[in-house]
């Protein structure tokens, strides 16, 4: 048998599990929550990606004349999750939060799934008071996210990236044709469920250009 061996590695790229020690205290914790040791560069991209992806969403919904029909409450509400899930996507998806939520450590799953559950808040907001007490598509959602996020974390390793693409497809489906919403809402479960399944429950190596490259 002529079959070549395995490629292990690459000389031009570094993967980098180290994670340097955070302060006590409140600090501690935000720098926890967003990810420990995240570079410049990092957030560079976090902080201005986010500010023109918000812009746009802010800029479609203003142009949709929705704003004209909402309540103070129901524009807060977009308002603030419309951020949360631009900023989401983006910080879930650093080399800094991938190290921290996805650690050797005998809490982080149940840390994961806790912080996918925390979203279920988002759906409340959004169906209470946005869709006027809509609970066909709240708890379809819901169940979408349940039934996802659960197939995602238990599923083998290298399975993990391609069960959280299907999760995204079919909640995105259903989303569009069963849990409809108006068309100046359309980018909730997209990003919802990108944000959550896609971005903060698949692990990946946190890469780096290689040094002596």
């Amino acid at each position: 048998m002529t079959g070549r061996r395995p490629v292990t590695e690459r000389a031009d790229i570094r993967i980098s599990w180290e994670m340097p020690a955070t302060p006590s205290g409140l600090a501690g914790r935000v720098e926890r929550f967003m990810g420990p040791g995240k570079r410049r560069s990092e957030s560079a991209v976090e902080l201005g990606g986010g500010a023109l992806c918000a812009l746009l969403l802010a800029a479609g919904v203003w142009a949709s004349g929705a704003v004209e029909g909402w309540s103070a409450a129901q524009l807060a509400v977009v308002a603030l999750i419309g951020l949360d899930l631009v900023g989401g996507v983006l910080t879930n998806s650093t080399n800094a939060a991938k190290r921290w939520y996805h650690r050797a450590a005998p809490g982080a799953r149940r840390a994961r799934l806790l912080f996918v559950a925390a979203h279920l808040a988002h759906l409340a907001a959004m169906g209470l008071v946005v869709l006027s007490g809509d609970w066909l598509w709240m708890a379809g959602n819901a169940a979408l996210l349940a039934v996802g996020a659960v197939g995602v974390e238990f599923a083998p390793l290298h399975l993990r990236r391609p069960v959280s693409m299907v999760v995204l497809t079919a909640a995105v489906t259903v989303n569009l044709f069963w849990l409809d919403v108006p068309p100046q809402l359309a980018w909730f479960a997209p990003l919802f469920f990108l944000k959550l399944v896609v971005c903060h429950l698949v692990p990946e190596a946190p890469l780096e250009r290689a040094r002596d490259v």
